[in-house]
């Protein structure tokens, strides 16, 4: 269609082809199937110059505002993959999402006006296509390969203790020595109630305690009461690391390297309002992220 509209502004195919960047052939030929497909002619063509016939000049008025119609939409199209707009539906874990997520929205919609936010907690994997997500936030050493990714920061997950805890019970010296001890555990730890040890994770310790939750919160309120001991993220236990109200413990022997991931997708065609907040996010934490800032400078007085 855009082929015979160019052919008849251009009164030429040979003026036409040219335009387009095709050869006369090409040109002569794709309109002579455009008149096949229609079962109707819409050219008269003599050696000297070409006319509409009588069924060409409606087609071809027609052809004219459909094609307007399509730059159109194509152009709305591509302002919006352009400016973050419309409802971005994210996924994210329930303690991150309200200590260090739901802080920044207001100003992420500072930036981003257009955007409206969906925001969905849950500790559990979701299925971003099936349940209709943009975007969600997992922690994870790293990814399958099927998965679209960014990382954002790194995770750490120390283990800790209260000092009344610790003063009652002893400190464990060696990972080994957690067997007999009160571990605080957490129902969607990916190890279960096997601890890992080392960068990669590759020493395991079989822990046991008598409070599992599904949730972090939890299990570090009753690590403050003297309860237990937790493997809990910094995200969590920051401040609490920070006013000594928890100690870490067996720091000598490494943790396993998690990260957090903004997971959406497709590679292909990311639209702009997801975009704009893997970005804003990366931007926001990095590494450090701000709730590990205390660290390079130890822990606060009592």
């Amino acid at each position: 269609m855009a082929i015979f509209v160019r052919v008849v502004e251009s009164g030429s195919f040979v003026r036409a082809a040219e335009r387009l960047q095709i050869s006369t052939t090409a040109a002569s030929r794709l309109v002579a199937d455009l008149e096949n497909h229609l079962g109707a002619r819409l050219l008269n063509r003599t050696t000297r110059k070409l006319s509409l016939t009588e069924a060409g000049q409606d087609y071809h008025a027609r052809c004219v505002q459909i094609l307007a119609d399509v730059a159109e939409a194509e152009g709305a199209l591509s302002h919006e993959t352009r400016r973050p707009q419309g409802t971005l539906r994210i996924s994210a874990p329930v303690s991150l999402g309200i200590l260090h997520l739901a802080p920044l929205l207001s100003r992420y919609r500072q930036r981003y006006p257009d955007v409206m936010l969906h925001l969905e907690l849950a500790d559990r994997t979701v299925d971003l296509v099936e349940e209709g997500f943009d975007l969600a936030l997992r922690i994870a050493p790293r990814l399958g390969e099927n998965l679209v990714a960014r990382r954002l920061c790194r995770i750490r997950v120390p283990i800790s203790a209260s000092p009344d805890y610790l003063a009652r019970h002893g400190m464990p010296i060696t990972p080994q020595a957690l067997a007999d001890h009160n571990c605080l555990l957490y129902s969607y730890a990916a190890g279960g109630d096997d601890w890992p040890f080392g960068d990669d994770g590759a020493q395991k310790v079989r822990v046991k305690g008598n409070l599992r939750a599904n949730n972090g919160d939890v299990l570090c309120a009753a690590a403050r009461a003297g309860e237990g001991i937790i493997r809990q993220p910094t995200f969590l236990i920051g401040e609490d690391l920070r006013h000594g109200r928890l100690v870490r413990l067996l720091q000598d022997y490494g943790e396993p390297e998690l990260f957090a991931w903004a997971v959406y997708p497709s590679r292909r065609h990311v639209a702009a309002k997801v975009r704009s907040m893997i970005d804003f996010l990366a931007g926001e934490w990095g590494d450090p992220p701000p709730w590990d800032g205390w660290m390079a400078d130890g822990p606060a007085a009592p």
